[in-house]
């Protein structure tokens, strides 16, 4: 048997050199999702672990499949949103979440009514793509009208649509954290709660300063009324339909587990399309596999609404599985580890080693340019230090979603980034410093870690480890 070599850091960023390389270079270059240039890294760590660590393939292979099988419960989770989102859509859920959100407007609060507006729709939908890309865009218009720069509205678009991207149990990126800390779903999302909700009521304030010098000026609402009287249209809007998000909020309020909890949602917004919407049983079955599809004169509801189902989340899926492969070899090989190591040798408290964790998301946000990797590849640094600590899982979770998630779109060549500046037009550098809720989000994380605000006291940390 081959005597295996100890890896440094020189064999650690070996792959990661190459993954940021090939990333950037299909994703700025080539306009190619990460899925390839993902598969391209995976290649060469192995090759990596096996001709220079010298492990067998035997061994890369298992610790590849032993990582995936970590994740199965969060890619179930992800089908099953995938059907959720199809039946809240057709059920008239979604669209009426976006009504009443629309309904809050004010000329007075603009800024403040935007980010909230935004988060609805973002909770709503479980995606800041979509709620940036439509109701985002009509903000946009409604905003120069009233003569507020594009860059400040903008920021608030941005925020509101990251609040609810990050709180929503149908975001892929709400799943992918606790998956890879090891938390459940439900008990992520209650936990992020303590740095979220702080640091959106600072954006709220800071924003209803900066909005305080446009109150009284006449709103033009006619970008708006074009949505809201498309809803109106196509669905039947009542404040009824609001039940199944409801009843699902609850579920998480005493700690159901996510799957079945997901799966009543999906059940009530069947249901709830039957009886209010009339749709009949063909339709929410194959709304609920294929999702949601409509097209209507307006162009800009088909764009918010045309999506969901179980197949719209095997793009994510797909990306988790050569994630995690990627992260499970390079764990396996221990290359993960002394990068970790490294990175950590200065890291020797609660507050450093979540700071090491924002620090590192963040990086990985700029160099790597993909919002899942800055998630999937700290998540899996930091596990074992975090675990060694006696931390709780939650803690890496949320600190996760506190950097990764959401300083995705400040960095322009970041898929996130990119994405944003293509519908908002507005560029990233511009609207950063107005993104106040992504901003403080993280540095409120971090002001938690050194000071222990809303974290247990740790276990008694791990000193003998059995494998």
């Amino acid at each position: 048997m081959k005597e295996k070599k100890q890896p440094t850091i020189f064999h650690a960023l070996i792959p990661i050199v190459v993954l940021i390389i090939c990333l950037s270079y299909g994703i700025i270059v080539l306009g190619a999702d990460p899925h390839i240039p993902l598969l391209v890294a995976i290649v060469v760590a192995s090759l990596v672990s096996v001709l220079m660590l010298k492990f067998s393939w035997a061994e890369i292979e298992k610790g590849a499949i032993e990582t995936i099988q970590m994740s199965m419960q969060a890619i179930l989770i992800l089908m099953v949103i995938g059907t959720v989102v199809g039946s809240w859509i057709l059920s008239g859920t979604v669209p009426a979440m976006i009504y009443y959100g629309l309904k809050i407007l004010s000329p007075g609060i603009f800024l403040v009514a935007t980010t909230l507006i935004c988060s609805v729709v973002s909770l709503a939908t479980g995606s800041s793509w979509t709620t940036a890309g439509t109701v985002g865009v009509a903000l946009i218009g409604v905003g120069r009208g009233l003569g507020i720069p594009v860059e400040i509205v903008a920021g608030a678009i941005v925020s509101g649509a990251y609040f609810g991207d990050k709180l929503s149990p149908l975001s892929d990126t709400t799943n992918l954290a606790p998956a890879m800390a090891g938390s459940t779903l439900f008990e992520h999302i209650r936990y992020m709660l303590f740095t979220t909700i702080p640091s959106l009521i600072i954006a709220l304030i800071l924003y209803a300063i900066i909005g305080s010098r446009y109150a009284g000026q006449s709103l033009d609402t006619s970008s708006i009324d074009i949505i809201l009287n498309g809803l109106s249209a196509n669905f039947y809007i009542s404040p009824v339909l609001l039940i199944p998000p409801i009843i699902v909020i609850l579920m998480v309020a005493f700690k159901a587990p996510a799957l079945p909890g997901l799966l009543a949602g999906t059940g009530l917004g069947a249901l709830f399309a039957a009886i209010f919407q009339k749709a009949s049983l063909g339709q929410i079955v194959d709304t609920i596999h294929y999702g949601f599809s409509i097209e209507s004169e307006t162009e800009i509801i088909n764009e918010l609404l045309n999506r969901g189902g179980l197949d719209s989340m095997m793009w994510t899926i797909s990306l988790i599985l050569l994630a995690m492969t990627f992260g499970g070899i390079m764990e396996k090989s221990g290359m993960l580890g002394a990068l970790a190591q490294k990175i950590l040798s200065v890291a020797n408290s609660t507050g450093s080693l979540v700071l090491a964790t924002i620090l590192s998301s963040i990086a990985i946000n700029i160099l790597a340019a993909d919002q899942y990797l800055s998630i999937v590849i700290p998540g899996r640094m930091y596990k074992e230090a975090y675990d060694e600590m006696g931390l709780e899982p939650r803690l890496l979770s949320r600190t996760l979603e506190d950097a990764g998630t959401l300083t995705s779109p400040l960095v322009p060549w970041n898929t996130c980034g990119a994405y944003m500046y293509s519908v908002l037009l507005v560029s990233p550098l511009a609207y950063l410093p107005y993104a106040f809720l992504n901003l403080i989000n993280p540095l409120v994380a971090v002001f938690y870690g050194f000071t222990g605000i809303s974290i247990n006291d740790p276990k008694k940390p791990k000193k003998n480890k059995t494998k």
